[in-house]
């Protein structure tokens, strides 16, 4: 049985599955919404919780060196806040929040079709 259809026939039994197994689901949907991973990369694109998100790629550079971006996203009723590598929270604005919000809403969509129909 494929990995996708395994996936989608556990959905309707979603309470037997882990956090980390829903996360995961999750993710390899959420990934695909930026278009294709360069060959090398891994992305992630997931709702950590109702209010955060994770956007995390690494790959490897022309050297061989692991590369990596994380940016956490937290939502909160007084704006959109991104924290990348684990620096300083910076509330995000114009297209990038739009972007974000696109990504948010395809991946929320994603998720409710594929997912958890």
């Amino acid at each position: 049985m494929s990995r996708k259809k395994h996936l989608r026939k556990s959905a309707h039994y979603s309470n037997k599955l882990s956090v980390e197994d829903l996360i995961n689901a999750e993710s390899e949907l959420g990934r695909t919404i930026f278009g294709p991973i360069p060959a090398g990369h891994q992305r992630e694109f997931f709702a950590l919780k109702k209010n955060v998100w994770i956007w995390h790629e690494n790959w490897s550079d022309k050297f061989g060196k692991l590369q990596e971006m994380t940016i956490r996203y937290e939502v909160y009723p007084t704006g959109v806040y991104k924290k990348p590598n684990g620096g300083k929270y910076q509330r995000i604005e114009g297209a990038e929040l739009n972007n974000f919000r696109q990504a948010a809403k395809m991946y929320l969509d994603l998720v409710k079709t594929r997912l958890y129909c």
